[in-house]
């Protein structure tokens, strides 16, 4: 007998009607003669909607009264999911994260999984019921309840799959798979039959929404092979898998684009050793997340440092480096929030010189002005202005020869470097 766990986020769960297709989509699963876990997000908007009324009652809420209230989300989608799987004849049972054997660090709206113990998950599944788990959430070393961060429900699908060693973990979704770009923006996005851990690792954490980037590295980690397909229909989706050799022919898997992002510049800072230690020491302390970092040097002994936080995390940040401020004798805080992160990802570009120069070279015939440049082995990220962000992710798409055809026309050549010479950098 095999064992699925499946994923289903909140726009699969926005009404009744689509709680009850779930539902349906359950049971013909089981009926197979598979055993199945079942991970919820919260319905449609709904943790927005507790994230406004906490905003009413208190400018900055508390982490651990926020987690209190956002964890109710999933807890409601688990309660009528299994009601609507009972109402159709199903044998199932709802359980919390902390029911279900989740246990978090205390860090409070951005809690990691430390543990998993699913033996009431086993048991029940021994008794021949469906489980359905509240994703999202667990519970700390104080007893209190944590959530892991937007997307979190993704990753406790992975660590659930992996403790209980299912045979695949599926994420339903609003779209039929992972797609070389998003096709809200690049109407000429293909789907993915597949991709690497590593590529759609970066695709996630470069604003990729259709998985968490932190439940890609949970599998990727633990060898899980995941499976992203649509909520609506039958059709195969797009597997997230280990890396194989034919996937290193492919230059530029995909595009992603990122604005939730805003850049932060330290302005003035002393040119001395363990000025930049200190200022990302509290950052770190606070758990808020840099990505790109840019250090500008000059002649007169002082720097300007630059790198980007998450929009959300802005307020928080100008307050530490408010201090900052004063403890260096750096001069301004500059902060410019209409800035958005465009990226190409492939593991294909590891073995290829010239793609960098391809990326700077389309944005520079459109235009384009870029602020900061970000590298790996398979990604080139930069920073640009956000009302030009589609347009780029629009153009890279089409020069490295990832655009659908159109009717009547020859698919657009790739613009591909021409020399294949071996690097480890792009």
């Amino acid at each position: 007998m095999a064992l699925y766990v499946q994923k289903y986020g909140g726009s699969s769960l926005a009404t009744p009607d689509q709680i009850r297709a779930v539902a349906e989509r359950v049971l013909r699963t089981r009926r197979k003669g598979n055993n199945v876990v079942v991970v919820v997000s919260a319905m449609g908007d709904t943790t927005d909607h507790l994230v406004d009324l906490a905003n009413q009652m208190h400018g900055l809420p508390q982490d651990r009264e926020m987690d209190m209230l956002l964890a109710t989300g999933e807890q409601v989608s688990v309660a009528l999911l299994t009601m609507a799987l009972h109402a159709i004849g199903a044998e199932a049972v709802g359980l919390t994260g902390p029911q279900a054997g989740i246990y978090t660090d205390p860090v409070h709206t951005k809690a990691k999984i430390l543990q998993v113990i699913p033996s009431r998950i086993v048991e029940n599944l021994r008794k021949g019921r469906i489980v359905v788990v509240a994703g999202f959430q667990g519970l700390t070393p104080e007893a209190d309840i944590a959530t892991l961060g937007r997307g979190g429900s993704d990753t406790t699908a992975v660590a659930l799959a992996t403790v209980l060693r299912a045979d695949r973990c599926q994420f339903y979704k609003d779209v039929p798979g992972v797609f070389t770009a998003n096709p809200r923006i690049v109407p000429a996005a293909q789907k993915l039959d597949e991709i690497a851990y590593d590529e759609m690792l970066e695709l996630a954490g470069a604003g990729s929404e259709v998985l968490q980037s932190r439940a890609v590295e949970f599998a990727k980690k633990y060898g899980v092979t995941l499976e992203v397909l649509s909520c609506l229909g039958e059709e195969p989706g797009t597997l997230v898998k280990k890396e194989v050799n034919t996937m290193e022919g492919i230059l530029i898997r995909g595009i992603a684009v990122d604005k939730k992002q805003a850049k932060l510049t330290v302005v003035h800072v002393p040119d001395r050793p363990g000025i930049a230690a200190s200022v990302f020491r509290r950052l770190a302390e606070a758990h808020i997340n840099v990505d790109m970092i840019v250090l500008n040097v000059s002649d007169d002994g002082h720097d300007n440092l630059s790198f980007t936080v998450p929009k959300a995390e802005v307020v928080r940040a100008r307050k530490i480096l408010d201090k900052v401020l004063v403890d260096t004798g750096a001069t301004e805080l500059r902060m410019n929030e209409n800035i958005a992160m465009v990226s190409i990802v492939g593991i294909g570009m590891r073995s290829h010189s010239g793609v960098a120069f391809a990326m700077f070279d389309t944005l520079a015939r459109h235009g384009i002005n870029i602020e900061l440049i970000s590298t790996s082995e398979i990604k080139i990220a930069v920073v640009i202005e956000e009302s030009r962000a589609d347009e780029a992710a629009r153009a890279l798409h089409q020069a490295f020869g990832l655009s659908r055809p159109q009717k009547g026309k020859a698919k657009p050549k790739a613009r591909r470097p021409v020399t294949t010479r071996r690097r480890k950098t792009p």
